[in-house]
């Protein structure tokens, strides 16, 4: 259960990032309004803020959310900018996603 409850709050913390990242940049290369940036900044707080209940030390998190951020950011990619993932996306986030489940699951002493 601690696993899936990592995942999960990993994969929340990359969509707050990246609405984050993704507002201003509507607002930058799409002509959006510069009100986005609010909804930009609320959500980048509560990026920092999801990153800090990890009970891990924040240099392992921050390792560890690289490999979810990777695959939650090629979902988004699908998903809104509408472009399907290639095969070698795949197996690059599925790389990383090993890579996050050594990090924050192997045993410790």
């Amino acid at each position: 259960m601690q696993a899936v409850q990592t995942v999960l709050l990993f994969t929340l913390t990359a969509v707050a990032e990246i609405v984050g990242c993704y507002l201003p940049w509507l607002w930058l290369k799409k002509g959006g309004s510069a009100w986005l940036l609010l909804p930009a900044a609320a959500s980048l707080a509560l990026f920092a803020w999801l990153l800090s209940l990890h009970p891990s030390a924040a240099g392992r998190v921050y390792a560890a959310y690289g490999g979810v951020y990777i695959g939650v950011a090629l979902c988004w990619l699908w998903a809104v900018d509408g472009i399907r993932p290639t095969a070698w996306d795949v197996v690059g986030a599925l790389v990383s996603l090993a890579g996050m489940a050594i990090i924050m699951f192997a045993p410790r002493a």
